[in-house]
């Protein structure tokens, strides 16, 4: 039987990625976004339903579900991946960017989860694969926002895995490094405040730290392989670092304590 998967954020980068490589692997695919009327290439491949779903609307939620049910029948595997960054000083962050933050990368996830949870208890069956980062086991300056929500990511999937094993639904949890998508662009939303003089020096660091960092991003459909691989591999293994970079900062991050970490982080900054 054909499997199908539902995956939040597929307009561009990893999503986009992510809903081809299941398509191309014989799944049937529902590809949801914000603004499905302006998609015009994955909406040309048989077995992919293009729909609306805003992790921020819990009825557009419902309705992608739906519809995808209605087209094929059942769903099999879940990703989340909509998000976005938020960085910047917290004393210049407006309230409605923090709300908004935690609503789109971890209150949207845990809606989308939650509706799709009676379908998978009754399969007795299903996978959620939710996109965390490496900034969910590690932290860079000025990204208390963004690290806060790929923490919590870490924690709800750790915890999810127990309550769900039983039911026969897997949670896995996939950590990227740098990715060569649009991120450092429409999916990144940097707040400052130039007359607060004495963040700008980290601010300015911030920046000359992520150039190089992406210079050596990996290719979307490489942590797309990472997704598949981890959809599919019928292990209990929870986490899934993606990416060259993400293995070494990972690996660094688990062999140093916490003052060794901390002390090459604020050398990289100057700080």
């Amino acid at each position: 039987m054909t499997k199908t998967i539902l995956i939040t954020g597929t307009s561009s980068g990893l999503g986009r990625a992510t809903a081809k490589l299941f398509h191309q692997n014989g799944w049937n695919v529902i590809a949801t976004m914000r603004t499905p009327e302006r998609e015009t290439e994955l909406t040309r491949l048989d077995n992919v339903l293009v729909t609306r779903l805003d992790v921020q609307d819990a009825p557009s939620i419902r309705t992608a579900i739906d519809a995808g049910l209605a087209r094929f029948g059942r769903i099999d595997a879940l990703v989340n991946n909509a998000g976005y960054g938020a960085y910047g000083p917290l004393e210049a962050t407006p309230i409605d960017k923090i709300r908004r933050q935690f609503d789109v990368n971890v209150l949207g996830m845990l809606a989308t989860t939650q509706a799709v949870l009676p379908h998978f208890r009754a399969n007795r069956s299903g996978t959620i694969v939710n996109i965390s980062s490496i900034g969910g086991r590690m932290a860079f300056p000025l990204g208390t926002l963004y690290h806060g929500t790929k923490f919590a990511v870490e924690g709800l999937s750790e915890s999810m895995q127990y309550e769900l094993a039983p039911l026969g639904i897997a949670v896995k949890v996939i950590e990227p490094g740098g990715i060569k998508t649009d991120f450092g662009g429409r999916s990144f939303d940097m707040s400052n405040d130039e007359s607060l003089v004495e963040y700008q020096p980290l601010v300015q660091s911030l920046f000359g730290f992520f150039g190089p960092m992406m210079e050596n991003a990996s290719e979307p459909e490489l942590v797309a392989e990472v997704i598949y691989g981890a959809a599919t591999d019928g292990t209990d293994q929870l986490r899934y670092p993606a990416g060259a970079d993400a293995v070494q900062i990972l690996g660094s991050r688990a062999a140093a304590d916490d003052a060794t970490f901390f002390g090459g982080m604020k050398a990289q900054f100057g700080l």
